[in-house]
């Protein structure tokens, strides 16, 4: 049992901390149990991206009124020669499903990276949080609006929590990527909105007067193309929803069958793989968008998507009842109701997988945000509360999902300009150009709709206040998971257990004093001479102070001067002395000792530059990583601080 959960299991039954602490993550490059072909793990992104057909010819009606066919055309021309090349290329840099914002901490590295990183894994849990939300409604809409379902007051709200709640019961159950239901649902999906497409279309054929009196109208209002073209362009920001699916496309990549015998780190099957599931959901989604807002733009009174009509946040369904009627429309929405509480369950396995990898290893949550069960209560507190913030309404919301996907969408752009800028001026500027397009599509949304900002910028406040709370509280855990010495380390340390029957280090700033001034100081300050205490020195060099803990610290042996001197790099510098103290202790059966001098300066600002830079005052924060670590004082190595 991991150390956090025995250090709970006072508080709760050691049985139920087993299993509510359970499902930690691996490491990153590990293969998922099960791997399936491409076009069934497109299903499953497939529950998040084409599940919008739900609400998306809705929002873009609302939106752009008898011009919706003519801008969902722009959508769909961005998605299938913007975000397909776009992501493929994302997929290329980071085929482990960690999608652009691995890419930026790469390209990023240090405390720049990582705060860039906390404000882009708020606007990721905006895009996911808002996912589920918003999909729970539109399943509600679905629910209440058909004719079978009795009304009863507060009928929304109370429906979309529960579908939050079974949502959640799933996941505390223990959810698997269930890529056959999500096929099965997919399928489903996509088979009863071919057969409402077609007949609405052939509606269409057999009654010209829709498309008379809809091109008429359009012309009237907008009298040539150019002024269509160019309006669309103004309002593509408000229908960004229709290319949701992108980056739950990369998240599931790790599940994408590559080829048999291709090199698990460099996974060219996978990803040549991943590069079809996106083109071939880019394609199928742009005949869905260009089909269903045609039609229901054409066969839709106008007042019936406004709030409180029968196609407000679901057409579709609204023209199955009416072709159909209430036998088959239920079958319908069934369907619909499926895939959209589905694409919650989609966005919910997105966040499981996003947080664990980055938070915990940058010190910025507790141990446990690496378990399942324990983030599942936590979104579902953020999802209920988002739910009573909007009121269950999918028009509401549409604002906050548009802002967290867009950011999403110019994050990857900005990491992939990043990483073409010195292939060739040709990528560079075609990926450029993508950068600008979602620039100014980013910008635009949060303008007209702010409240999408407003939510992302209360989960980025509450990441990076949780974070550095976190950071500080986890700043004295011993971080080092292995201590590995070189046969020079083990020979120094041999040879003074031979000498001394025990190990004296002498701890040196790499840089500071000379070896014999800083052991003549030692001496005189504690009289010991040298068959009391053989000095070993030890030095670590920082590494980069903004990751939080070491796999495994590699200590090297050098003779310097005459002086025998272990040396070693770390993330912090205090942690890495009490890995290695302890690791002599628990090898060699001693308590070792270490020496240290004071250093003149601010304790509180030395309390900083720990937590935040990796070194600060070592002697009073080695020996309290020491005391966490060992309890017992009689088993604990010495500190001594002169």
């Amino acid at each position: 049992m991991p150390d956090y959960i025995n250090r709970r299991a006072g508080f709760m039954n050691k049985r139920f901390a087993r299993w509510f602490f359970s499902g930690i993550r691996g490491d990153v490059k590990d293969a998922p149990a099960h791997q399936d072909n491409w076009w069934k793990v497109m299903c499953l992104t497939g529950v998040d991206y084409f599940s919008t057909l739900g609400y998306q010819p809705g929002i873009a009606f609302l939106a752009a009124g008898l011009l919706s066919p003519v801008a969902t055309a722009i959508v769909v021309l961005i998605s299938v020669f913007g975000l397909v090349p776009l992501y493929s290329r994302v997929a290329k840099e980071s085929p482990f499903g960690q999608g652009s914002i691995a890419m930026l901490e790469d390209l990023l590295p240090g405390w720049r990276g990582k705060a860039l990183i906390l404000i882009l894994l708020g606007f990721a849990a905006t895009s996911w949080v808002i996912t589920i939300t918003l999909s729970a409604a539109d399943a509600t809409a679905h629910i209440v609006e058909n004719p079978v379902v009795p009304r009863f007051a507060g009928d929304v709200m109370i429906i979309t929590c529960v579908l939050l709640l079974v949502l959640a019961g799933v996941f505390l159950k223990g959810f698997k990527e269930a890529i056959g239901v999500s096929a099965a649902i997919v399928l489903f999906y996509i088979l009863c909105n071919s057969v409402v497409l077609v007949t609405a279309l052939g509606d269409i054929i057999t009654h010209p007067s829709y498309f008379n009196n809809w091109h008429q109208n359009l012309f009237k209002m907008h009298h040539n193309v150019f002024a269509m073209v160019g309006l669309s362009l103004v309002l593509f920001p408000k229908l960004a929803l229709g290319m949701s699916g992108f980056e739950t496309g990369v998240a599931v990549m790790p599940l994408v069958k590559g080829d048999t015998d291709e090199d698990p780190l460099k996974p060219e099957g996978r990803i040549r793989n991943t590069g079809k599931l996106l083109l071939v959901a880019a394609l199928i989604m742009a005949v869905g968008l260009m089909a269903s807002s045609f039609v229901t733009t054409l066969v839709i009174p106008p007042e019936q998507f406004e709030a409180g009509g029968g196609a407000n946040g679901r057409a579709l369904a609204y023209l199955a009842h009416q072709y159909f009627g209430e036998g088959l429309g239920t079958i319908y929405d069934i369907s619909t109701i499926a895939i959209l509480w589905f694409a919650g369950a989609s966005a919910m396995a997105g966040l499981l997988n996003l947080v664990p990898r980055y938070l915990p290893r940058f010190g910025m949550a507790p141990e446990w945000a690496k378990a399942q069960r324990p983030l599942v209560l936590v979104f579902t507190a953020i999802n209920l509360v988002v739910t009573f913030i909007f009121n269950a309404s999918v028009d509401s919301q549409a604002g906050a999902y548009a802002t967290g996907v867009l950011v999403l969408f110019t994050s990857a752009a900005f990491a992939v300009t990043l990483a073409v800028w010195h292939e060739s001026r040709k990528r560079r500027f075609a990926f450029g150009a993508i950068l600008l397009v979602f620039v100014y599509t980013t910008v635009v949304n949060m303008v007209e709709r702010p409240e999408g900002l407003q939510i992302a910028l209360a989960f980025i406040f509450a990441i990076l206040v949780s974070s550095i709370a976190s950071r500080s509280l986890r700043s004295l855990e011993l971080r080092v998971k292995e201590v590995r010495l070189d046969e020079n380390a083990r020979a120094f340390i041999e040879n003074s257990l031979r000498n001394n029957r025990n190990v004296h280090l002498l701890a040196r700033s790499p840089g500071g004093a000379d070896y014999a001034k800083k052991e003549a100081e030692t001496r005189n300050k504690h009289l010991l001479t040298k068959e009391e205490a053989d000095f070993v020195f030890i030095e670590v060099t920082p590494e980069n102070p903004s990751e939080f803990s070491d796999d495994v610290l590699n200590v090297s042996g050098h003779i310097v001067d005459n002086f025998l001197v272990l040396r070693c790099e770390s993330h912090a510098i205090s942690n890495a002395i009490a890995a290695t103290l302890l690791h002599l202790r628990d090898t060699r059966g001693i308590l070792p000792h270490v020496y240290f001098g004071w250093t003149e300066g601010d304790p509180v600002g030395y309390i900083f530059r720990y937590i935040f830079l990796g070194d600060g005052e070592t002697a009073p924060i080695t020996r309290e990583i020491l005391r966490r670590a060992e309890p017992d004082p009689e088993k604990r190595p010495r500190v001594i601080v002169g």
